[in-house]
C-alpha cells in the first residue's frame, strides 16, 4: 500500500487514529477501514457536467479547401510481438492531417505575417481556459453573414453579458443543416459580418469559435475575417460540434487546449465545456 502523508491522513474524514499501514501490533481491519472512508469521500465529491463540443477526426473527414485532407492508415494491426516467453500484440495508426484538422484554433501566425507573430505552441494557455458564453445565431441564411444587430440581438437574448476575456461560440446550426460528409459543408456555411468581428473584439473577447470551416462566409468576407483577427489581437476556433448543447444554457468554463505544434500555425484541439452542477 503506498505510503499517505500525516496531513493527508488528517483531511479524511471519518479517519481512525492509527496509523494507514499497520504496524505489526495493528489490525488489519483498520486500513481497509480507512480505505473504505476514502471511496466515501470520492463518491460524493461534486463532479461538473463536461459537454464535448469537438469534431472527430476520421480518415478522409473534410476540412477547408486550402488545407489537406485527413488521412489515417493503420500501421501496426496486432501482429504478434514476442519477448522471452511473452507476446504481446498492439496496435497503432499512421496519422496525417494540417494543424486546421477538425476542431481547431487558428494561431495568430496563420493571419498575421508580421514577424514575431506567435505560432500555436506559444500562445498563453490560459488563452484556451476560459469563461464563456453560445450565442444563437441559428436563423442566419447559409452564406450569409451575421450582422452587429444581429449579435446585439442575440447577446439580449441570450441574457447574458460578454466580459473581457471571454470566450464567445457562434451557434449557426450549420452542422445541423449540411451533413459533415457533404461537400457543401467546405462552402456553404454562414459566419460573421467584418463588423461584426469587429464587435466581439471590442468587447475585450480572447477568441470566438464557429462550426464551419472558416468564421465568415467564403471569399472575401472570410479573408476580411481573418484579417481583423490579425489586427485586433484575438483569434477563432473552426470545426465546433454539438454547439446546440450549449446555446442558452448560460455562462460555463471553456477548456479547448490545442496540440503543442512547433511552430504551428494552428491546433487541432478537443474542445469541452464544462458546467457546475
Amino acid at each position: 500500500m503506498a505510503s499517505i502523508s500525516h496531513a493527508a491522513r488528517r483531511s479524511i474524514p471519518g479517519r481512525l487514529s492509527t496509523p494507514l499501514v499497520p504496524s505489526s501490533r495493528s489490525c488489519i481491519i483498520r486500513p481497509c477501514a480507512t480505505i473504505r472512508s476514502l471511496a466515501t469521500v470520492s463518491s460524493t465529491l461534486k463532479k461538473p457536467k463536461l459537454i464535448d463540443l469537438s469534431r472527430p477526426l476520421y480518415h478522409r473527414a473534410l476540412a477547408h479547401p486550402f488545407h489537406p485532407p485527413v488521412v489515417i492508415t493503420p500501421w501496426d494491426t496486432h501482429q504478434p510481438k514476442k519477448a522471452g516467453s511473452t507476446i504481446l500484440r498492439s496496435a497503432s495508426y499512421y496519422l496525417s492531417f494540417s494543424d486546421h484538422a477538425g476542431t481547431h484554433v487558428d494561431a495568430p501566425k496563420h493571419f498575421d505575417p508580421t514577424p514575431g507573430a506567435l505560432s500555436i505552441d506559444q500562445v498563453p494557455l490560459e488563452n484556451f481556459y476560459t469563461e464563456a458564453i453560445c450565442l444563437d445565431l441559428s436563423h442566419i441564411p447559409l452564406k450569409e453573414a451575421a450582422t452587429v444587430e444581429d449579435m446585439e440581438d442575440a447577446l439580449m437574448k441570450s441574457g447574458e453579458e460578454i466580459k473581457k476575456g471571454d470566450t464567445v461560440l457562434l451557434y449557426f446550426a450549420f452542422n445541423a443543416r449540411v451533413d459533415r460528409d457533404d461537400p457543401r459543408w467546405q462552402h456553404d456555411f454562414p459566419g460573421l459580418s467584418l463588423e461584426a468581428v469587429h464587435w466581439l473584439a471590442d468587447k475585450g473577447i480572447v477568441s470566438f469559435g464557429v462550426e464551419a470551416v472558416s468564421p465568415a462566409p467564403e471569399g472575401e468576407l472570410n479573408f476580411q475575417a481573418h484579417n481583423a483577427c490579425g489586427e485586433r489581437g484575438i483569434t477563432h476556433m473552426e470545426g465546433l460540434d454539438n454547439l446546440e448543447a450549449v446555446v442558452g444554457k448560460g455562462r460555463f468554463r471553456f477548456i479547448g487546449f490545442p496540440l503543442k505544434i512547433q511552430g504551428g500555425s494552428g491546433g487541432p484541439m478537443r474542445a469541452v465545456a464544462v458546467f457546475d452542477e
